[in-house]
């Protein structure tokens, strides 16, 4: 862990200098239930991982360093939920509360991304495969993670080339 001073851009939209090469881990912040999504050390395929439920702000965090473990994560990624009107939410100041906190928690950097339509997508697609009710409440939140972190990677290679 860190000694409570952050590497991070103050407001960790600038994704220019994110890893290119390494997994990392997207988080789709609810109020009650986190998606989890990784991708591989190659950054082409992004797969959905899990969903944990939030407690304490110890606990979530514990977790959330177990995961990045476990894939020797190079970066986190939390979606940044806006308004469709482009205006932030309560739910878009306590990501970036998240961010802050996770920033000076973590040694790896943390990058909040857009999110806007990410579990409309997610939706989307998981009926697309033929899935219902429970079974799309099931995978409904990690397949938002993922999808924040397929447009995180696009994002960031459109702007480096």
């Amino acid at each position: 862990m860190q000694d409570k001073k952050s590497t991070n851009q103050p407001d960790f939209t600038d994704i220019s200098n994110a890893p290119r090469k390494g997994r990392l881990l997207s988080l789709d912040l609810g109020t009650k239930k986190v998606g989890i999504a990784v991708c591989d050390e190659t950054q082409f395929t992004v797969r959905r991982v899990a969903i944990v439920k939030r407690k304490g702000w110890k606990k979530f965090l514990l977790e959330i360093i177990a995961y990045i473990a476990e894939f020797d994560a190079k970066a986190l990624i939390l979606g940044l939920p806006y308004n469709f009107d482009g205006t932030e939410s309560d739910m878009s100041r306590e990501a970036r509360r998240l961010a802050r906190n996770f920033s000076l928690s973590l040694e790896i950097p943390v990058y909040l991304h857009d999110e806007r339509v990410s579990t409309f997508e997610a939706r989307a697609n998981l009926w697309e495969l033929g899935l219902e009710g429970k079974e799309v409440k099931e995978r409904l939140d990690s397949e938002a993670a993922a999808i924040i972190l397929e447009d995180f990677i696009q994002t960031r290679n459109m702007l480096i080339g």
